[in-house]
């Protein structure tokens, strides 16, 4: 069981660092502009199937999923100040909670690609958001991305909505990006509700450590 949880920490640091950036969203001219509320996602995440729920308000975010026998949450402020992780393994009696730092945030977010985008005039409805495609360029990596966005919708910006500032619309289906490697991402729905108090905190009972203690808690690595 030990190794086992090991190996499965190695994995979550890079699975939740990518969620981080993933569940936010763009400012567009919409028909409906959520203030609060949650948005369900499906992630393909370094193999792994994963579906993920991101509470967001105007100045918060918070991307929750499963990840094996862990419960992860990752919080993050609307200036791109502040992010933690949070590791809830019940089988191994584990709360930690990481927190960034400024240069570490600063880091994860140097490796994001710079994309250029071309509108389309495909379209679709994808889980009933009628979205239109978009051509994502990597010019340094030589890459293309296949994306759709739609504007049926608009919610709060973030900081993690740079990379998709020039889409034209909120990403429904689209590639995420972490440590060189490419994940997709599928919204599911979007609901507008009252975020439970306290989505948005550390609990007391979790310890909180730095980013190199949570690595250190798979044996290292990235």
């Amino acid at each position: 069981m030990y190794h086992q949880i090991k190996t499965m920490k190695i994995k979550l640091f890079t699975v939740a660092m990518g969620a981080a950036f993933i569940a936010t969203a763009l400012n567009a001219n919409a028909q409906k502009a959520y203030k609060e509320g949650v948005i369900t996602m499906n992630m393909n995440a370094m193999g792994q199937a994963i579906e993920a729920k991101s509470y967001f308000r105007t100045d918060s975010s918070s991307v929750a999923f499963n990840a094996g026998p862990a419960d992860i949450k990752v919080l993050s402020d609307s200036k791109g100040t502040y992010m933690a992780i949070l590791v809830d393994v019940p089988v191994a009696s584990i709360k930690k909670a990481a927190i960034a730092t400024p240069a570490e945030i600063e880091e994860q977010r140097s490796k994001f690609p710079v994309l250029t985008f071309k509108p389309g005039t495909e379209t679709k409805v994808i889980n009933g958001f009628n979205c239109t495609k978009v051509v994502a360029t990597d010019a340094k990596a030589g890459k293309t991305y296949d994306i759709w966005v739609t504007k049926d919708v608009s919610i709060p910006e973030t900081s993690a909505t740079k990379l998709y500032a020039g889409a034209g619309g909120f990403p429904i289906q689209y590639t995420t990006f972490q440590n060189g490697q490419a994940s997709e991402v599928t919204i599911k729905s979007i609901v507008e509700q009252k975020v439970p108090a306290g989505t948005f905190g550390i609990p007391a009972d979790f310890e909180k450590i730095s980013m190199d203690d949570l690595k250190s808690l798979g044996g290292g690595g990235n």
